[in-house]
């Protein structure tokens, strides 16, 4: 069994950076059905009292719980790209590179370099794998769809797929989606060459050759619209308790979870406690939060919220093991291209900045952008805020930036977040305390300013090292999204 990867999750470490004040530090299964969500742990630093975590994969860790996200293959030489996700992940999901079309492009003949490269990315980053996927109707090579195989061939054929890619990563893959998209809305099995030709009975039996192949993987199904009770769902249910009273080996249901903004379903929980009670796992394996485009603050607000809820309900069963995204950069999301006038559904934008989702996600799981010091209960949150961010002056090795907010009550202390552009950073700061922990950037009060009236205003500049030419971020204001003036 290989170390790095079939343990629970880890905590990493992060540098932060900060100016005009003190440090700034960055960085299983349950037994019972049902329990309250775990309090967040403390991480110790060296330098001073326990901090709260300060990303995702140290928050979630601290709750028994993984937070991942899947890897596209043509990214992996992308700096940025991978800083993000080693950094803020403990799990990956193969996004492509596990797929048939792409492991077994004609028969016998098998092609590991794609899905060993994130194996590679993930064993040195300390991250469990979660393999995708062994059987779905989609991404199969034309030899497998049109082979005119009977029954008994294409069973042959699906095995020898199974054994040959589980053997291979047998003690590296901790989760294997084992069969993906089975249903139809109405909760009848969908119709696929394997369904069509076999029966109902392949699924039994490609649980039944990954178990084979590997003991110690933890086998999973996995399906979209089925986060919910509705027919779906019902229908994913009824399977998975005929598979389970026939012995068949499966140990957790996926829900990917590709929701609309303002869509989250409200049975979410009780959906996911009725497969924990029947002893399974209970994941969320491809969370996205879409919404029509173009992105306002307002959108971005309430997308933060939602991300939260769902981390709120996995917390809430003891039996989800975790949460996936799937992409956390706007830039690499699938879903301009197959919902028309759709998008902004990650935790990052376009530039690799958090955005407030980021933020929302990683409170939920008990840690707080930053690192700030639990023994600091922050600024009470406003009711409504409106702020003016100006670069007032531009050269191509620098700016100067004014941020105004007007804030609708009295404060007593304000925080004001933002992110600036991948690989901006701060140099200098006045009127305010502020740290920069990679793009998110936090704004306090200076010592002699953080009183302030209802209605009334205060204002902070810095300086940066770059003259890049970037739209204005989302401010907020103590945790509230503040409108742009």
């Amino acid at each position: 069994m290989h170390p790095l990867v079939r343990r629970a999750a880890v905590v990493i470490a992060t540098g932060a950076f900060l100016l005009s004040g003190g440090a700034v530090y960055g960085s299983a299964q349950a037994q019972e059905a049902q329990a309250q969500p775990a309090q967040a742990q403390e991480t110790p630093s060296a330098n001073g009292p326990a901090v709260q975590a300060a990303t995702l994969r140290e928050a979630a860790a601290a709750q028994g719980r993984f937070v991942g996200t899947a890897i596209a293959d043509g990214k992996l030489s992308n700096t940025t790209y991978t800083n993000i996700a080693r950094t803020e992940f403990d799990s990956v999901t193969a996004e492509n590179v596990m797929k048939w079309d792409t492991l077994e492009p004609s028969r016998n003949s098998f092609n590991y370099a794609p899905g060993d490269r994130l194996v590679n990315f993930a064993q040195a980053n300390d991250q469990q794998i979660y393999g995708h996927t062994l059987v779905w109707h989609s991404q199969l090579p034309s030899w497998v769809t049109n082979g005119g195989f009977n029954a008994t061939e294409l069973n042959s054929v699906m095995t020898n797929h199974i054994t040959n890619v589980v053997t291979h990563y047998r003690d590296s893959i901790e989760y294997w989606d084992v069969v993906n998209e089975v249903f139809n809305e109405d909760g009848t099995l969908r119709g696929s060459v394997f369904q069509n030709t076999i029966g109902q009975g392949y699924i039994a039996n490609a649980f039944r050759a990954a178990r084979a192949a590997d003991p110690d993987a933890k086998l999973c199904i996995n399906d979209y619209n089925v986060e919910g009770t509705n027919a779906k769902s019902n229908g994913l249910y009824n399977l998975v308790s005929s598979l389970l009273n026939q012995g068949v080996p499966i140990d957790c249901v996926g829900l990917q979870s590709h929701f609309i903004l303002d869509q989250i379903p409200s049975t979410l929980q009780a959906n996911m406690q009725r497969f924990a009670n029947l002893g399974l796992e209970v994941n969320i394996t491809e969370l996205d939060i879409r919404m029509t485009l173009p992105a306002d603050s307002a959108k971005l607000s309430r997308q933060a919220t939602q991300y939260a809820s769902v981390v709120g309900t996995c917390l809430a069963v003891a039996n989800c093991g975790g949460i996936t995204v799937w992409g956390f950069g706007d830039v690499d999301s699938w879903i301009p291209g197959v919902f028309d006038g759709q998008g902004a559904a990650c935790l990052y934008d376009n530039n690799y900045a958090p955005k407030p989702a980021y933020n929302a996600m990683l409170t939920a799981f008990g840690g707080e952008p930053g690192g700030e010091d639990p023994g600091d209960p922050g600024e009470p949150p406003v009711t409504g805020c409106v702020a003016n961010y100006q670069v007032t002056s531009r050269w191509n090795a620098g700016s100067v930036v004014n941020v105004s907010v007007t804030t609708a009550q009295a404060v007593t202390g304000w925080a004001v977040t933002f992110n600036l552009p991948s690989g901006e950073s701060v140099t200098n700061s006045w009127n305010t305390a502020l740290s920069q922990s990679g793009a998110a950037v936090t704004a306090r009060n200076a010592s002699y300013n953080g009183s302030v009236g209802a209605g009334g205003s205060f204002s902070f500049g810095f300086q940066t090292n770059s003259g890049a030419v970037y739209s204005a971020p989302v401010l907020t204001l103590n945790g509230t999204v503040c409108t742009a003036s």
